[in-house]
């Protein structure tokens, strides 16, 4: 049942949770997505019948949450992250964070490292809106996101993605793989190379810039970047189960 959570701020988040054996699982989602996705739901279907907490949440501008898309930053989501992880958790955690949520999963590691105890990271793009975005767009783009403050990006998803002048710059503010990650728990990576919105190498920079020497990459030749199909999924429950099992061992 969807319920919501006040940030303190007038915005609502919305949840759904159930409470049951640690460590927690936090899911973060992607850019544009929603807790109702496919691996987000078929996590909680797991952790549902294997009686283990599990917290899915919308951030602000997303799903059933509020907030304008205009006015959404990473500092935003990242504050979103921290909210539910504060108000909503308890104990260790691992979390699980998909494509842009695993930017935010890193960033709410390292201000709450007492926490985070590991993460699982799906198609991981911290970073993207300067190096997947902007280092990529033509001098048209950038003139237009200058001048305009925004630019419309087709997108195979939907709707166009509004990429605006705030989003870009408030963004670099919390840029992570140029100055390395201060995080020294384990970590396991799933991406696809063919993956055409987060190229491969991307994740070869996350598992570089991450302090902790416990981190695993999968690579899925033929992995796209949703990576739900059943096999994806699969692969993706075994390794938080497995990571879930890692963390409670060193807690005992």
């Amino acid at each position: 049942m969807t319920q919501f959570l006040d940030r303190g701020d007038g915005l609502r988040l919305a949840y759904a949770r159930h409470t049951g054996a640690g460590p927690g699982i936090v899911w973060l989602g992607g850019l544009r997505s929603d807790m109702e996705g496919t691996k987000a739901l078929a996590l909680d279907n797991w952790a549902h019948r294997e009686g283990r907490t599990f917290v899915r949440f919308d951030y602000s501008a997303h799903g059933q949450s509020d907030g304008d898309w205009r006015d959404a930053r990473v500092g935003l989501w990242r504050s979103d992250a921290l909210a539910v992880i504060d108000t909503l958790t308890d104990g260790p955690l691992v979390l699980v964070g998909s494509s842009m949520g695993a930017w935010i999963a890193l960033l709410a590691a390292l201000a709450r490292p007492e926490r985070v105890a590991g993460m699982v990271l799906v198609a991981p793009a911290p970073d993207f809106t300067e190096k997947l975005m902007w280092d990529g767009f033509s001098e048209t783009v950038r003139q237009q996101i200058l001048e305009a403050g925004e630019w419309a990006e087709p997108s195979e998803y939907g709707e166009p993605l509004i990429i605006t002048r705030g989003l870009i710059e408030e963004a670099r503010r919390w840029l992570l793989l140029d100055s390395g990650i201060a995080f020294d728990g384990p970590v396991r990576i799933l991406q696809g190379m063919a993956d055409a919105d987060v190229p491969w190498q991307h994740a070869m920079a996350v598992c570089d810039a991450l302090g902790s020497s416990d981190v695993i990459l999968h690579l899925t030749k033929g992995g796209d970047h949703r990576l739900s199909g059943p096999a994806d999924i699969e692969r993706l429950i075994a390794s938080v189960e497995t990571l879930c099992r890692q963390v409670a061992g060193k807690g005992e």
